[in-house]
């Protein structure tokens, strides 16, 4: 339905291969291994590791 489908990794491999995301995404895709409220998943877009770090505050 033209939308964007978000999957998220715990603990990703660092440094990423950018030959395996792209394999590993195709794979998603060609398999239709996710179900999504908007339909298939029929292409890839991006990928990107997002840092967040969390410290905890003594009170």
């Amino acid at each position: 339905m033209g939308g964007n489908v978000t999957l998220s990794l715990d603990n990703p491999v660092y440094p990423p291969n950018a030959a395996s995301v792209s394999s590993a995404m195709d794979t998603i895709v060609e398999q239709n291994a996710f179900v999504s409220s908007g339909g298939d998943i029929v292409a890839k877009k991006a990928a990107r590791i997002v840092d967040r770090t969390v410290e905890d505050i003594e009170i």
